[in-house]
């Protein structure tokens, strides 16, 4: 772990998610949780091999507080899930996860969910949830810290990479994303990482739960659905050397287009990057870009109700 990053636990229901963790020094002005992908674990957003890649530090040098959780089926919650949960199961996992979150720590103005890959499905279904009506309430909350009992802290905004709806490889290859054969589509190129990545990246990864591959076939019926029922901002970042997903300019506009709730979506593509931008060189540029819509997440949540634009 990078210095200042610490391990935590966090309560989910019948078991607990482990995660990492970094505060400022003050008051956070809001709580960044990050959701990594399939096969990998919550230290994907504290890459070590170069102090920039880190975005828990980087996060909280800039006074948020940064969690990055390991999703159920991974990490401590692994042993009790031992073929993982599907998103339903895993988003009310991170509800309830956050809540204890919540009780636990000051969290600022709220929650900003930046995820990747696997993890932007979680991320998209947590938000679509939280427009049902147990969940609604949640969006015009406060500061939950000391208060788990009224659900977890308001959702600002989501930023989501390496996440599409269409997949740019033929729905038989979705399984173990770590097998032979898949290196390019994880990576992109040697290039556009620091040199000790991979040595560094073993200690990453984990094997992609059962139910986790079988479910994802089914994603772009799930992400139209889910889009259109996302309340917050939504930001989507494809990397220039994204072998997953297709992302086009037709591919880009209709993905924009399906988030019919949501009050504004960014689309963006990250320039010298490869699926797992948060480990390569671009992943300082990448973090400050989703921090920066983090900070038009809470500039929109500031104004007075009926401002005028």
């Amino acid at each position: 772990m990078s210095p200042g990053v610490r391990p935590v636990t966090l309560d989910a229901g019948a078991f607990r998610l482990s995660a990492l963790i970094a505060q400022p020094e003050g008051p956070p002005r809001a709580t960044v949780v990050a959701v990594h992908g399939g096969g990998m674990r919550a230290g994907y957003f504290d890459g070590q091999a170069h102090p920039d890649v880190s975005l828990l530090t980087l996060g909280a040098r800039l006074g948020y507080t940064v969690v990055a959780v390991d999703r159920p089926g991974y990490g401590l919650s692994a042993a009790h899930l031992p073929s993982g949960q599907k998103l339903a199961g895993q988003s009310a996992a991170l509800r309830t996860a956050l809540a204890d979150l919540a009780d636990r720590y000051p969290t600022g103005a709220g929650v900003f969910l930046v995820a990747h890959s696997f993890g932007g499905k979680l991320a998209l279904t947590y938000a679509a949830d939280q427009a049902s009506p147990e969940g609604a309430g949640d969006l015009n909350a406060g500061d939950r810290s000391g208060a788990a009992e009224n659900g977890p802290p308001r959702l600002l905004g989501l930023d989501v990479s390496g996440c599409g709806r269409v997949y740019a490889v033929d729905p038989g290859d979705l399984g173990d994303p770590h097998r032979h054969g898949q290196w390019k589509r994880n990576w992109g190129a040697l290039r556009y990482y620091p040199p000790q990545t991979f040595r560094d990246a073993a200690a990453l990864v984990a094997p992609m739960p059962v139910r986790e591959r079988t479910e994802a076939t089914a994603w772009p019926e799930s992400f139209t659905a889910a889009a259109a029922r996302v309340p917050v901002p939504v930001r989507l970042t494809f990397a220039e050397r994204e072998l997953w997903w297709r992302h086009d300019e037709q591919d880009l506009a209709e993905l924009a287009g399906l988030f019919t709730a949501a009050p504004f979506v960014t689309v963006d593509r990250q320039p010298e990057a490869g699926h797992n931008i948060s480990l390569g060189w671009a992943a300082r540029s990448y973090h400050l870009r989703a921090l920066a819509f983090l900070e038009e997440c809470l500039a929109r949540t500031a104004a007075p109700a009926g401002t005028a634009p």
